[in-house]
């Protein structure tokens, strides 16, 4: 590994898959029933979708009536003097078990990049990496981390920090260039940079048909991998760097986490 992609081995790229909390609207209690109807009214267009079918569209992707499904870690590491990504692919049906896996695993590669010879040397924090992770993944992880009462880990404590201390990496913020007003998807950034898609099996819009009407944990792992190459890829290509051959980069470890 060169010396300028060491810069590259504190970060942990990562992407999640989420799915509404329950299959149906109905299934919601009476309570949470009138809380997705004031808050699906923000998404009704033409005030004919239904509750029903605004929560089968939408209710995953608020992390008050959703939950995650799989999360995929990936870090760049050294192996027979080649730069190659080593990528994780949590997925379970038991939320609260998989969030656990994801808090060990950051305190496990945090010992990973500080630990030499047995001692510490200087820290290095860990940097979280994602496309529109500051919008999405980061803030969704967090709030359905406090939701099954667990910690929240290191690199998701933001209270009383000021903006610079949060080393969060969002390569669709990086892309804006400070233009607010533009929202670039990870496949069309993949593509500018010419990096093979992510989107041959599935895309986003099917992870709840997968998880609920086929339950393929695995098919929804795979995508969620193939999201953490590309937004490995993408930083890369952004930093002046090449990309990573197909065979740099490791084929995906799935684990299915059930409750201990």
């Amino acid at each position: 590994m060169t010396d300028d992609l060491r810069q590259f081995t504190n970060i942990v790229f990562l992407d999640i898959e989420t799915v509404s909390g329950v299959e149906h609207y109905e299934q919601l209690d009476e309570r949470m029933q009138y809380l997705w109807s004031k808050k699906a009214n923000q998404y009704r267009k033409a005030g004919t979708e239904t509750d029903t079918e605004l929560f089968r569209q939408r209710g995953g992707i608020l992390a008050e009536f959703g939950k995650i499904v799989s999360i995929a870690l990936g870090y760049l590491i050294e192996k027979k003097g080649k730069t190659v990504l080593s990528i994780t692919s949590l997925v379970s049906d038991d939320e609260r078990a998989m969030l656990e896996k994801f808090n060990d695993y950051l305190k496990r590669f945090d010992l990973h990049i500080n630990r030499q010879n047995g001692e510490y040397s200087s820290r290095r924090p860990i940097q979280l990496c994602a496309h529109n992770g500051k919008e999405f993944d980061f803030p969704y992880l967090a709030r359905r981390i406090l939701i099954n009462r667990l910690p929240l880990p290191g690199p998701l404590q933001m209270q009383g920090k000021k903006p610079w201390e949060i080393q969060h990496i969002d390569t669709m913020d990086l892309w804006k260039f400070g233009d607010f007003k533009n929202f670039t998807s990870l496949d069309l950034l993949a593509a500018v940079f010419d990096i093979p898609s992510s989107k041959e099996e599935m895309d986003g819009s099917l992870v709840h048909e997968v998880y609920y009407e086929e339950h393929d944990l695995d098919k929804i792992a795979r995508y969620c991998a193939l999201d953490v190459v590309n937004a490995a890829q993408v930083l890369l290509a952004m930093s002046g760097y090449n990309i990573l051959p197909p065979e740099c980069i490791e084929p995906t470890r799935i684990e299915i986490v059930t409750a201990e």
